[in-house]
């Protein structure tokens, strides 16, 4: 006797299809939501991690900025008993005033802090042409310690003992002198330490990556170079804008009266003219993500100290830092 064969009917498959479709497309949604999810925590920690970094490089400097090892107070002709001349540096970026290249002169007080509001791609006697118009540009001056050098006299007994391509200091507390690793001798400085002597700049540019522009930020560094001063490093990629505001002491308390953008700046505050200083500095620092999201919209505005940033409904996530750097050795006199 042969036995009846029954298998599925249309509609059993239909709704087999059906239950499985809707399993296939509730496992996509999970999938869709947790790339999205894990896409989006990777941006967020990108632009906390470049953020960081770019802060950490600024306020370092900062906090060191004029520092000359041993010497007390202001690094001027009065105390130096040698220097390069500025005139003969190739390639300098020279900031504004009578006295802001690399090395000082006797015209006017040394600037060994200075800043800018963009306007122009080309700044700083042209030694940069390509600034970002609207972000802000910085240049501090300083000494650093380096740990190839043994940095007390007699250790350090001939040129040769010293890395190669650099500027130096040696000081006391009452004398320095700024010399070059092809000096044919270290200047004569009683009881004086050598440190590495730097020039630094910092300011955003925009590259082009494919179709795409990555803002970078940029730090400019001293060397001796006979035909170019000043080395450029991309520092940190997706830094959009900095923004710096100077805390000034007007009334020589050691206390901050006014935070002022560098376009507000008078002349007299740059170089620490009349009993005021520039005793703290405020840093913002806007970060962006290096390629765009079609499925954001940015439509925030960022305000950074004195100064807004519409994103204008792009679709870059951004996210901004914020800092105040007291100047450790501003009004020093004595340590």
């Amino acid at each position: 006797m042969i036995k009846k064969q029954s298998g599925f009917t249309i509609i059993e498959i239909f709704v087999a299809l059906s239950i499985g479709l809707t399993l296939i497309a509730g496992v996509l949604s999970v999938f869709v939501s947790m790339r999205t999810t894990s896409s989006e925590t990777s941006s967020a920690g990108e632009l906390q991690e470049n953020g960081r970094f770019a802060m950490t490089l600024i306020t370092d400097d900062l906090l060191r900025q004029d520092f000359w090892g041993d010497l007390v107070g202001n690094l001027d002709g009065g105390v130096l008993i040698s220097s390069p001349d500025p005139a003969t540096i190739a390639g300098d970026c020279v900031g504004g005033g009578a006295n802001n290249a690399s090395f000082p002169i006797e015209i006017g007080a040394f600037r060994t802090l200075w800043g800018l509001s963009v306007t122009n791609n080309t700044v700083m006697g042209g030694c940069i042409d390509d600034a970002k118009i609207g972000s802000d540009l910085i240049q501090l001056k300083r000494a650093m310690a380096d740990a190839s050098l043994n940095l007390t006299l007699p250790l350090v007994a001939t040129i040769a003992d010293m890395p190669d391509d650099r500027y130096y200091i040696i000081s006391n507390a009452n004398n320095a002198a700024i010399f070059s690793d092809d000096a044919a001798v270290i200047p004569t400085v009683n009881i004086g330490r050598i440190w590495e002597y730097q020039h630094h700049v910092y300011y955003v540019r925009e590259d082009s990556q494919g179709d795409n522009t990555v803002p970078v930020l940029m730090q400019g560094r001293l060397q001796n170079d006979p035909n170019n001063a000043m080395l450029f490093d991309i520092m940190v990629e997706g830094i959009e804008q900095l923004h710096f505001m100077y805390g000034v002491d007007t009334t020589d308390d050691g206390s901050v009266n006014a935070y002022i953008s560098a376009p507000n700046m008078l002349q007299d505050y740059w170089d620490n003219a009349d009993n005021v200083n520039v005793v703290a500095v405020k840093v913002y620092i806007l970060t962006r993500e290096i390629l765009p999201d079609l499925k954001y919209t940015n439509d925030n505005i960022y305000q950074l100290g004195d100064i807004s940033f519409d994103a204008g409904g792009d679709h870059f996530r951004r996210l901004l830092f914020s800092s105040t750097v007291s100047l450790n050795n501003a009004r020093t006199n004595s340590w």
